[in-house]
């Protein structure tokens, strides 16, 4: 059976090396997008593209966004800049989208997060990156509670650099990683269910992906 796969923040940069992985292996993915001038660009991926501003989505919207798929991704996000936007789009229409999962029956569930978030984030309140740290732990702890096949994935520091397959999930400290191995990681958590209910930190490193996060 097709697997069909809801991936919200499909034109993202992750999103768009992830996409074509996953068509390749043979899934359904549906990729939400705000901007209809990046559709050519979702669609070239093999993925469909779909036009929706999940921040504005109420949970009976978000409901219906999600119905009828068997995995939500989320690789969404504000980008900063803006803290009302940011809690708007990273935290609460990322909690609505969980909800709406458990609702429309979508179990696997999979949130691109990053290497330090948490409630210990250690980013301090005057910082431009405070909203966002305090956004994800909001996002991942609700994740964590949520009755959903989840996995968290966080890596860190993202470069442009060519993907190498290979990656270090065992890593106390955050260092980098390219988008291209963060897509990598995202197919392959899909791939091996040893990947539900764990948060899985990476960095590149030296140990191919389908290793490094096997159970």
């Amino acid at each position: 059976m097709t697997t069909r796969i809801l991936l919200i923040g499909g034109h993202g940069k992750v999103a768009l090396l992830t996409e074509p992985l996953l068509v390749d292996a043979g899934h359904h993915v549906t990729a939400v997008i705000r901007n209809p001038d990046h559709e050519a660009d979702v669609r070239s991926t093999g993925a469909t593209p779909l036009l929706a501003d999940v921040q504005s989505f109420d949970d009976e919207q978000m409901r219906n966004l999600v119905s009828g798929n068997d995995v939500v991704i989320w690789a969404a996000g504000a980008g900063g800049g803006d803290a009302e936007r940011t809690y708007a789009v990273d935290r609460d229409a990322a909690i609505r989208s969980m909800d709406a999962a458990v609702a429309a029956g979508a179990r696997r569930y999979v949130m691109v997060s990053y290497f330090g978030a948490g409630p210990d984030h250690g980013v301090p309140e005057d910082h431009a990156f405070f909203a966002y740290a305090e956004a994800k732990s909001a996002a991942d702890e609700h994740l964590r509670g949520a009755e959903l096949d989840w996995t968290i994935l966080a890596p860190s520091a993202l470069t442009l650099d060519d993907g190498t397959g290979m990656i270090d999930a065992a890593a106390d400290e955050a260092g980098s990683v390219p988008r291209a191995d963060v897509a990598g990681v995202i197919a392959a958590s899909l791939a091996d269910d040893s990947t539900i209910g764990r948060t899985i930190r990476f960095n590149s490193g030296t140990t191919p992906i389908a290793e490094a996060i096997g159970g």
